[in-house]
């Protein structure tokens, strides 16, 4: 097969945004890339400081349940929200976000690193220097999410 040509066109920030696929036919390998653009847009409601903000899908680090609140961890703030985090964990999983632990979720799409730890757990570095250890339970349902992202990175 031929390879594919990609063009990316910078445009005026009044026009809307928009990803074309031109193809000859619609293969697996378009239907995952037409996938993987949808599962990136959203948005999420949190607040910081009394205020309330509508905080982008792709600028989520990790999500994290802590006394029964939940936060959204991004590259420089920290909003609650008051969704479960079980609630998010359906709603993100399409959106390539994983269950850690009891109490994390986090993007894959923002893991820097991922390292093996003590007793079959794991440690993901994220790309903005925070770390998250992936719990025993989890490793296996977190190796299987990866698979379609990276080729299993050493895990």
């Amino acid at each position: 097969m031929k390879n594919m040509d990609v063009e990316i066109e910078q445009i005026a920030k009044e026009k809307a945004e928009m990803v074309l696929i031109r193809c000859h036919e619609v293969r697996e390998e378009i239907r995952e890339i037409a996938d993987f653009v949808r599962s990136r847009q959203g948005m999420l409601s949190g607040r910081m400081n009394g205020a309330q903000y509508e905080i982008a899908v792709t600028d989520v680090y990790y999500i994290e349940s802590v006394d029964g609140r939940t936060y959204l961890y991004t590259q420089k703030n920290v909003y609650e929200t008051s969704c479960r985090l079980y609630e998010l964990e359906e709603l993100l999983k399409p959106k390539r976000f994983q269950r850690i632990s009891k109490s994390v979720l986090v993007n894959l799409m923002k893991i820097q690193s991922i390292q093996p730890a003590l007793n079959g757990r794991f440690t993901v570095l994220l790309k903005s220097g925070e770390k998250a250890i992936i719990s025993r339970n989890y490793v296996k349902a977190f190796k299987s999410a990866l698979k379609g992202e990276k080729e299993n990175d050493g895990i």
